[in-house]
């Protein structure tokens, strides 16, 4: 962009392709008063976090264990299986979407357990005749 000193910061903004010139002209204030540094991301408002970094991190060291290895008795964690063994371990309790938050975060997907009998008439046309008669309701 060309120097103009006669450039109003308002004006340089609405250039640089800001709709607003009050958000052009705070930007260009902050590079006068802080240089680079002041074009950085600040805080900003809102709801501060309930759990700390620790707490995340230890949630996600407990995910990525196998639990047989850990003294349970099940080979793959569920969301209430970590939850509950987190709670055990912890002593924090941490909601379902937290969980889910995180573990998405952290790039874990949960994979939908499948089940052998799933549609069996679908994969196998003789299923029924193969089972054979049903002794009651089901």
């Amino acid at each position: 962009m060309d120097e103009d000193p006669a450039l109003t910061a308002s004006e340089a903004g609405l250039r640089a392709g800001y709709k607003s010139d009050v958000t052009g002209a705070m930007w260009v204030k902050r590079f006068n008063e802080e240089g680079l540094a002041g074009l950085e991301d600040r805080p900003r408002s809102g709801r501060k976090p309930i759990h700390s970094q620790e707490v995340r991190s230890a949630l996600i060291g407990l995910a990525l264990q196998k639990p047989r290895s850990l003294g349970y008795p099940f080979e793959l964690w569920t969301l209430e299986r970590l939850q509950r063994a987190f709670e055990e371990r912890q002593g924090v309790h941490l909601s379902d979407s937290t969980i889910w938050t995180w573990m998405d975060e952290e790039g874990f997907k949960w994979k939908r357990q499948q089940s052998w009998f799933h549609d069996a008439e679908k994969h196998d046309p003789e299923f029924v005749e193969k089972r054979g008669a049903l002794s009651g309701p089901t």
